[in-house]
């Protein structure tokens, strides 16, 4: 009988654990009043660091009371690693907590909070998620699957796709054309007619020194009106001292019959 009880036990960890694991297990029944979708899904995802955003929105279509919501999405790739793959959960504020756990080829992300919305009747709560892949992923394919729960962990609603993931394509250099080159002339090319002024009528501001408005001759320096006064004093001065010693030779010599007798003194 104890044998039993102990096979009961084990059987009963066992369910648990399958119940309870994200790997293989199939996940719990959504309730019927809430529904999930997801939106910014390409058509393929490409290579090479190429950001896309995908959006899982939920809804309460019955007349209940309002609820936060936690979610986790559930990703897994074929044809291509993990670690080829980011993937980042983004609010208005910036980045997301999440808790991160990997199996072999699947994924899941969890928020560590509740989201900041609050999901009542007539009113939807957004996950947002950006999604890029490796520039080395030559092909592959991706699942998503997006839960979202209530504070208690109850699955609300749920919602999977799947898309290709192509590399990205490297472009194929243009055909060379068989045309011939044009050969160049001897001839000087055209110059264009232009608005700027040439060197004839470019004016050139006044050099340094001298006094406004006066002419740059005049304005220091030995010129040719102080050269005619030097020379005219000169030619004065030697007019002068030509006449002084033609009077000299010219004057008579004295007759010393004439000369005034020196009184004698007794």
């Amino acid at each position: 009988m104890s044998g039993w009880r102990h096979a009961l036990r084990i059987g009963l960890v066992l369910t648990f654990v399958a119940g309870t694991g994200y790997g293989g297990a199939l996940p719990a029944r959504a309730a019927a009043a809430f529904s999930t979708e997801l939106s910014g899904l390409p058509d393929e995802f490409t290579a090479g660091n190429r950001v896309e955003t995908l959006s899982a929105v939920v809804s309460r279509s019955d007349g209940g009371g309002c609820v936060k919501v936690r979610w986790s999405m559930l990703v897994r790739v074929q044809g291509l690693r993990l670690d080829q793959l980011k993937v980042d959960r983004v609010e208005d504020s910036g980045s997301f907590p999440l808790e991160i756990r990997t199996e072999g080829d699947t994924a899941r992300l969890t928020d560590r909070q509740l989201d900041p919305g609050v999901l009542c009747p007539g009113r939807t709560v957004t996950a947002r998620y950006r999604v890029a892949f490796a520039e080395d992923v030559g092909r592959g394919r991706v699942s998503f699957a997006a839960e979202a729960y209530d504070p208690q962990l109850r699955l609300l609603a749920r919602r999977t796709a799947s898309r290709e993931v192509v590399g990205e394509e490297t472009p194929t250099p243009a055909p060379t054309s068989a045309e011939p080159t044009e050969t160049p002339t001897d001839e000087p090319p055209t110059e264009e007619a232009t608005d700027e002024p040439t060197d004839a009528t470019v004016v050139e501001p006044p050099a340094p020194g001298g006094v406004a408005g006066r002419p740059v001759a005049d304005s220091g320096g030995f010129g040719i009106v102080q050269a005619a006064f030097l020379l005219g004093g000169l030619l004065l001065f030697l007019g002068a001292g030509l006449l002084l010693r033609m009077r000299r030779l010219l004057r008579p010599p004295a007759d010393p019959s004439f000369e005034r007798p020196r009184p004698r003194w007794h």
